[in-house]
Formats: structure tokens, C-alpha cells, sequence
């Protein structure tokens, strides 16, 4: 370093491990964050030729798209399957070889239960729908959940004319005016809280429901709106996996960018990004500056990569000509103080929520019938069950079925917005015991202590969905702010919204935004 600071950011000193052996390379391109949106940009960097080094907190990349060993079993920790809203991530599939492994999921479908008078009532959720608004209020599947009275309350929209053609901007308001409570309670919350991990109130309709805001000025009416929208589906499946699991694209992902001569480093958080000063850049040099830190393992040891003399190194600091962030929205803030204006940053960002799944191995050949088809979800307040949804995984994928041959794997979720983890200070035995009850309750089959092979739990803890009201202008106008920035991209689901749908394609623009760059000759650098 110069005398003369150079502008960045950095993560609080109080975040970081402690730094005792350092490690100082050069590359072409620096990728902050290991998760689906780094690999699939590094890779696209990387197949022109350019260097790259990726850096990754945890021991393992690919982020929510992880993978958990729970009774000799390769499980998914995070994501099971990927939208076909769009044929970005099928493209990418092919790219890796991995077009012969993909599956469609047992099209029984889910079920929700709700609370009822004390008690527990179940039903399979309706299949014309969109997040759970009914394009046929009065249709049977839907009259199981909410009733004739609700029911009827929701036709009212049908006949209700919409008096303003505007934009609706919040979900949950526009579902209470114009079909009421009980479609809102019952029907739409379950869905956008599985999904989104966020209260509809806060969601923001163009987002999570692209199209329906004209679809409704159509149709005249909200559900004649959805009947649009559903009619207007993709032929097939709305999602697919991958037989062994969506954490083999991570896999594949990995051994290509290996193939190209990508370096991947894990055990290494990102503490800072800085621009280099004038007196240290001299036209061809790098431009940025990316500090790391290796993460202390549980035994207070460091986990960085060897260094020539052998020991593990504990600071990194890569010097690169492009810089790509695809941390966490927490972390990509505080990485671009100094880079990005602060007026940028200073917007009052909603809080990331907190997700932790447990999954269960279970001997219940009670289960073999799949009684709640491939799964449930859990209106909020239902009596006795402190999951907000269950995946029941080995009825969902034939792939798993066949590999846990008898076995049944179940997948609970916990945690909402603004809400603390009802998982929070529970030991690994507590929390077994919690979703053993809570699988019990939601499939509506006794399992007991003696029915559970193994457990295993990951969390995700900095889950920011750019689907809250507000949210997608404040990346646009961050996105906006270091346009300026040629040599800068940004990735990740908190800039492109939920699903490897919406995170594969930008993080593939975002790896184009440097081609362009880098092609340039260098003295337009």
C-alpha cells in the first residue's frame, strides 16, 4: 500500500479471522463469492481466456445450492430445483453435460394445512393459481381450504369492477381488496412465505407476479387476471431437477472452472475491495485490490490454502484488473463503501431473513403412500407446528427414492421475515426432536424417536429477496450508481432476484458487462 489510501470498502475488523502468514497474486478477474452467481460468471470469464480466482467463505462453494451428507446419503442443503420460466439454467445444464440428468418431480403436488377451530385441517392446494390466488374462487380444491364463505367472498371480485386502472404495487393489500381475508390467510401467505421467506404485505407485485397487474386491467378482475397468467405457462413442468441432486451443478460447475485453469478458494471471507490509487495503477496495472481472510475453523485453526512454504495462509490479497461482488447484500455493501456513492447505501435496506432446514432420514413405511403428496405448507398460526413448510423429498424425486431404497427423506423449513429463528439456541437434539414432532403433525403419520435414522440442519442467514417493495429500486439505483465502473460488476440473488432463473442469466450479463471491458483497447482503460 501507498501512502495515498485508495477508496473501498471493508468488512467490519470484528467479522474477520485473525492475519498471520499473508499471500499477494495477481489475476484478471477477482470474483468475491462462491455461491451459483460467482461460479457461473467466473466460468464465463474464464472461457475467454481471462484469469480468475474466486473467493469463498465457506468450505465448500455454491451457496444456497449446497449439499448435506445425512445417513450416507448426498442430500441438498439448499436449493432442489430450478424454474423453466426462462432456458437459462437448461443451457447451462447442457453446457456442463448435465442435460441426460435432469428430472421432472412427481406431479402429485402439495398440500397445506391450516388451523381450524383449535384443531388441524388439511387439503391439497389448487393447481390454477398463481402464489396461491385462485383464477376459480369457486373451484372445489379451493372451497376445501376457505370455505363456501370465502369462496364466495373471492367471486365478488369477478363482479367488482376495477374502478382505477393503476399498478398495484403490494400483494398482500391488493389479494385482501379484491378477494379477502381467507384467499390472503390461507392461500397466498403459506406461499409467498415457502417461497420468500416474506410477509405478502411486503411484496411487491411486479416482482413476484410479472404480468398480472396488466393481465387484471384485461381481464377486469384480479382472478381473470391469474386465469390469464396461467393460461400463458410454459408447456411442462414449472420446475426441474437433477437426478443425484441440483448440488451437482455446483460440482460440474466447479470441475469446468477448474478445466480452464480457475482458481477457487474457499475458506477465505472477503474483507475488502479497493480501488488502486492513481500513484500505484499505471494504465495497465490492475485496478482493484480484493483482501481476504481466512475463516477459523471451529478449533480455532485457519483453513486458508497452503502456501509455497507450506503453512496456511491466513491473509490474501489478490490484485485484478476486473472485479465481480457476489457476496451477500450485507457483505457487498460494506465491500463497496468508498467504490459506490454513499447516498447509494445509505437507503434503509429491509433486514435479510433467517431460513434453516432440517432434514430427516426416517424408517416409516407409513410414509411409502406419500400422504401429503410431495409435501406441505404451513399457514402462519397453525396450532402445534412451528415449520412454515415440509418438503417430503424421496415422494418428490424419483432419483432419491430409488438412492434411499426404502428410506424416506423429509425437509423442514423454519424461520420468517422480521421474525427470529424458532431454531435459535436449540442444540442438534432439540431441533430433531422439534421437526420429528412437526413432520408428524404435517403428514399426519405417528413418528416417533425410533423412526429416525439421522438428522442434519443447514442455515442460510443473510437471505435478502428483492421481491420486498422497494428493494428493486434500490439495486437498480445502486446498479445505477457505478455504472461508471466498467471494470465492476455486481451478482447474486439480491441484485437479480429468487431462483437460479433469475440468478443464472444476470450473473451472465454481469460476466459480459467485463468481456466488453476487457476487450477494450488498454489505453481506454
Amino acid at each position: 500500500m501507498t501512502d495515498s489510501a485508495p477508496s473501498g470498502g471493508r468488512v467490519a475488523p470484528d467479522e474477520v479471522g485473525r492475519v498471520s502468514r499473508p499471500d499477494h497474486r495477481s489475476t484478471d478477474v477477482v470474483v468475491l463469492g462462491g455461491g451459483v452467481a460467482g461460479l457461473v460468471a467466473a466460468l464465463e470469464c474464464a472461457r475467454l481466456g481471462l484469469g480468475v480466482s474466486v473467493l469463498e467463505q465457506s468450505d465448500r462453494p455454491g451457496g444456497c445450492v449446497g449439499r448435506i451428507e445425512v445417513d450416507g446419503l448426498a442430500l441438498d442443503a439448499g436449493a432442489e430445483s430450478f424454474a423453466t420460466r426462462n432456458d437459462s439454467v437448461s443451457k447451462l445444464v447442457e453446457r456442463l453435460g448435465l442435460a441426460d440428468a435432469v428430472e421432472s418431480p412427481n406431479p402429485a403436488g402439495a398440500w397445506l394445512v391450516w388451523g381450524d377451530r383449535g384443531g388441524r385441517r388439511a387439503a391439497r392446494l389448487p393447481r390454477t393459481g398463481v402464489l396461491g390466488i385462485p383464477a376459480n374462487p369457486l373451484g372445489e380444491d379451493v372451497r376445501a381450504i376457505i370455505g363456501w364463505g370465502g369462496a364466495w367472498r373471492a367471486w365478488r371480485d369477478r363482479i367488482t369492477p376495477i374502478l382505477k386502472i393503476g399498478r398495484a404495487e403490494r400483494l398482500g393489500p391488493l389479494v385482501r381488496q379484491r378477494m379477502g381475508d381467507a384467499v390472503l390467510d390461507r392461500l397466498v401467505t403459506p406461499i409467498s412465505a415457502g417461497v420468500y421467506s416474506t410477509d405478502p404485505d411486503d411484496l411487491d407485485v411486479d416482482v413476484v407476479a410479472p404480468g398480472l397487474n396488466e393481465a387484471m386491467t384485461r381481464a377486469g378482475s384480479l382472478s381473470g387476471g391469474v386465469a390469464q397468467l396461467v393460461e400463458a405457462r410454459r408447456a411442462g413442468g414449472a420446475v426441474l431437477g437433477l437426478r443425484g441432486g441440483m448440488h451437482t451443478l455446483v460440482d460440474a460447475l466447479t470441475a469446468e472452472l477448474a478445466r480452464f485453469g480457475a482458481e477457487v478458494r474457499t475458506g477465505v471471507r472477503a474483507t475488502a475491495l479497493e480501488r488502486r490509487s492513481a500513484a500505484e495503477a499505471d494504465g495497465s496495472a490492475p485496478t482493484w485490490r480484493a483482501i481476504g481472510e481466512a475463516v477459523p475453523t471451529e478449533a480455532g485453526a485457519q483453513r486458508g490454502e497452503p502456501t509455497d512454504d507450506g503453512g496456511a495462509a491466513a491473509s490474501l490479497t489478490i490484485d485484478a484488473r476486473f472485479a465481480i461482488v457476489a457476496t451477500p447484500a450485507h457483505v457487498s455493501r460494506a465491500l463497496l463503501e468508498g467504490i459506490a456513492p454513499a447516498d447509494a447505501l445509505a437507503e434503509d435496506w429491509p433486514a435479510a431473513a433467517s431460513v434453516e432446514l432440517v432434514t430427516l432420514v426416517l424408517d416409516a413405511p407409513e410414509l411409502d403412500a406419500a400422504p401429503r403428496g410431495t409435501g406441505v405448507l404451513v399457514a402462519a398460526g397453525t396450532p402445534g407446528v412451528t415449520a412454515k413448510a415440509l418438503t417430503h423429498s424421496s415422494a418428490k424425486w424419483p432419483w432419491l427414492a430409488e438412492s434411499a431404497g426404502g428410506r424416506h427423506v423429509v425437509r423442514l423449513s423454519y424461520g420468517r421475515a422480521g421474525v427470529a429463528s424458532p431454531l435459535e439456541g436449540l442444540d442438534d437434539e432439540a431441533v430433531a426432536e422439534l421437526a420429528l414432532r412437526d413432520a408428524s403433525a404435517l403428514l399426519g403419520v405417528e413418528l416417533d424417536a425410533s423412526r429416525l435414522r439421522a438428522h442434519g440442519r443447514s442455515a442460510w442467514r443473510d437471505a435478502l429477496s428483492q421481491a420486498a417493495v422497494g428493494q428493486r429500486d434500490r439495486v437498480r439505483a445502486l446498479e445505477a450508481a457505478i455504472e461508471h465502473d466498467e471494470d465492476l460488476a455486481l451478482a447474486g440473488s439480491w441484485v437479480a432476484g429468487t431462483g437460479l432463473a433469475s440468478v443464472v442469466p444476470h450473473a451472465i450479463e454481469a460476466a459480459e458487462r467485463i468481456r466488453r471491458r476487457s476487450l477494450r483497447p488498454a489505453e481506454d482503460a
